[in-house]
């Protein structure tokens, strides 16, 4: 696996505190299929490819994501 040293950060969210703030990285020494990296405040993290990236946010720009928390209120 490739070391936290070639791991960048372009993306963090909230980023107003010390919560450990969800963020997404680029690893250029991964796997291509493992190259995006996202974690959240609790420490987990997922991992895809830049293609799969790629289509989450188009997804999300369409809208899609609205969805999700239409429900919850």
């Amino acid at each position: 696996m490739a070391g936290e040293e070639s791991q960048q950060p372009f993306a963090t969210f909230c980023g107003n505190c010390n919560c450990g703030c969800p963020q997404v990285f680029l690893d250029q020494e991964a796997p291509a299929d493992r190259r995006v990296r996202i974690t959240d405040d609790f420490g987990q993290q997922i991992r895809m490819s830049e293609d799969q990236f790629r289509d989450l946010v188009r997804q999300a720009k369409e809208g899609l994501l609205d969805l999700a928390g239409a429900s919850a209120g």
